[in-house]
């Protein structure tokens, strides 16, 4: 496979959601400039840890890297650690092992609902099985660790931290809800800890790492977990989207593997007639695809689904969390990084991709 790792220019600004009209300035110029530059320290360092001596080792790491991404954690790192002392060998590390844990996290999500695709190309369990993509999971957490442990104990404890709360986001969503449970509730909090958490920890660890002033840590922290709730929010209706060419994703790849996905859930909240037939056949198709069936016997219901009303309050439920987060954010000074930080939580619960 030939890999496609980031290359900078220009795109930065639209990954972030950061137009020509913010960058106007010449300190706004300058940020970009800085942004661009520290993700191609990333980009080597990414490169270099997942370089293993093992052929096998090696190919199956550097995979899904291969494979393209937005980089949107370290982007964060780069982006907040501005506040403080800009970019610095310690912010580069950081953003390094944050996007690390995120790749390993890719590989066990792949096997938890049992994916085809990702990122436009076969999923590593697709490929080489179930094992082997949960062993390469494994070992991107235990690189990720490593770094940080070379920026000591409070970034040790920050990623301990991060990694607790994805392994309970994924547990709780493979357990599901428990009768007593609000579903949407449970939801949310799945998707505060699976994805939340992560972003969290990137636009502290810009924070941390830059020596910006600690009372920015905590709004820090609260923007990126609010802007990472939107952000799957926003992924739950892209997980509809008719256009696998633009998803990297077979549409309904979540809800066919049986996965709850908030369009699902809002459905069940309506009470009129269509509704519940839909949601009926939603579920019959999930047993029948569970007990073998081809999993295109649920096209029709999903793209029902796509152009239901439950998917409109999805993405409106999304904008609520992005203006949220951008709240979260009165404590930061206005300039270019707090310009950039609010475009970036307009973009992710805009983007269609």
């Amino acid at each position: 496979m030939t890999g496609r790792p980031f290359v900078p220019g220009s795109r930065v600004a639209s990954r972030l959601g950061l137009t020509e009209r913010v960058f106007a300035g010449a300190k706004s110029r300058r940020l970009l400039r800085t942004v661009e530059d520290g993700l191609t320290r990333v980009e080597e360092d990414l490169a270099r840890e997942l370089r293993m001596s093992d052929p096998l080792v090696d190919a199956t790491s550097r995979y899904l890297y291969e494979a393209g991404g937005k980089r949107v954690r370290p982007m964060l790192v780069l982006l907040t650690c501005q506040l403080g002392d800009g970019v610095s060998p310690e912010v580069v590390q950081a953003a390094t092992a944050l996007e690390l844990t995120h790749l390993g996290s890719l590989y066990h999500d792949d096997v938890m609902d049992d994916a085809d695709v990702r990122r436009g190309v076969p999923a590593a369990q697709a490929v080489w099985g179930n094992n082997i993509a949960i062993l390469t999971g494994d070992l991107l957490f235990a690189r990720a660790s490593q770094i940080m442990a070379r920026l000591g104990e409070g970034a040790i404890r920050l990623q301990a931290d991060t990694f607790e709360r994805l392994v309970l986001g994924q547990m709780h969503e493979t357990i599901g809800a428990q009768p007593g449970d609000d579903p949407v509730g449970f939801y949310l909090q799945v998707l505060k800890d699976k994805t939340g958490s992560l972003i969290a920890a990137a636009a502290q660890s810009g924070i941390i790492f830059g020596n910006a002033p600690v009372a920015y840590r905590q709004p820090m922290y609260d923007f990126g977990e609010k802007a990472g709730v939107a952000f799957q929010l926003l992924d739950d209706v892209i997980d509809l989207s008719a256009d696998p060419g633009e998803t990297g994703k077979v549409p309904g790849t979540d809800l066919r593997a049986g996965v709850p996905t908030m369009p699902y859930l809002l459905l069940g909240e309506r009470e009129d007639a269509g509704s519940t037939a839909l949601r009926k056949q939603i579920d019959d198709g999930v047993a029948e695809i569970a007990a073998g069936a081809d999993p295109s016997i649920l096209d029709g219901a999903l793209a029902a689904l796509r152009d239901h009303e439950a998917t409109a309050q999805t993405r409106r439920l999304a904008h609520d969390w992005s203006r949220d987060a951008v709240a979260s954010l009165d404590p930061i000074p206005d300039g270019p990084v707090r310009d950039g930080l609010v475009r970036f939580a307009d973009a992710v619960a805009d983007r269609s991709s």
